[in-house]
């Protein structure tokens, strides 16, 4: 007979990030705490503008998207709605 994998063993292998980008992490800024996304070269599809140089991000280009993480109150936009796509190196140097 063979040997099947024990429930606990499947527990140690990290389950994949949704859409196949990275998993989103906080990372406080002057301006507050940010969720934050590392966007792999494969996945970035679209140009974007980065807000912090004013630059395009052409596609294929790794980067950054980062949006507010504290709620805000009822009858305003969600906080993913001011999501932001940045060069990695302007989220890195941003206060």
């Amino acid at each position: 007979m063979g040997r099947h994998k024990s429930r606990s063993s499947r527990r140690l292998h990290p389950t994949r990030p949704l859409a196949g980008g990275s998993y989103p992490h906080c990372e406080t800024k002057r301006d507050g705490d940010h969720v934050v996304r590392n966007v792999p070269a494969g996945r970035a599809t679209k140009i974007y503008t980065c807000p912090g140089c004013l630059h395009p991000i052409p596609p294929g280009t790794p980067h950054i998207v980062a949006w507010p993480h504290d709620p805000i109150g009822f009858g305003t936009e969600s906080p993913v709605s001011q999501r932001r796509h940045w060069h990695t190196g302007c989220w890195q140097s941003r206060p």
